[in-house]
């Protein structure tokens, strides 16, 4: 070996998690799939704006003709993704008259509020 190379040696270590799970078990394929609908639907800036529009609410439930004025989008448009929504069940919906009423179903959210729960604890 020349005076210019040099030798390193290497130590061995152990290494040790340092963090916990961030969820207790995996999720089920069932639930999976249950989730996997929740959000894809609100997947859509439009979708999850109007989740966000209905949640914060007084009463905790908004009219169509509440929501329509915070897009620039149809009508008919605002009433398809609000469909959607409550499809995948994470809005529920009552007619009063003419106009059609729509709040969020929390108990939707639970899967939801579990799936991500751990993050940042």
């Amino acid at each position: 070996m020349s005076k210019s190379q040099a030798v390193l040696e290497l130590t061995p270590v152990q290494t040790v998690a340092c963090c916990s799970p961030l969820t207790q078990e995996p999720l089920s394929g069932e639930a999976a799939e249950r989730i996997a609908h929740l959000l894809k639907a609100l997947a859509d800036p439009v979708r999850l704006r109007l989740m966000s529009l209905v949640a914060s609410h007084a009463d905790g439930e908004a009219c169509v003709c509440d929501l329509n004025d915070a897009f620039d989008l149809s009508q008919p448009t605002i009433s398809h993704h609000l469909k959607v929504l409550h499809e995948v069940g994470l809005l529920d919906r009552t007619k009063r008259g003419v106009w059609v009423y729509y709040a969020v179903r929390t108990e939707a959210l639970a899967d939801l509020g579990a799936l991500i729960g751990g993050v940042g604890r």
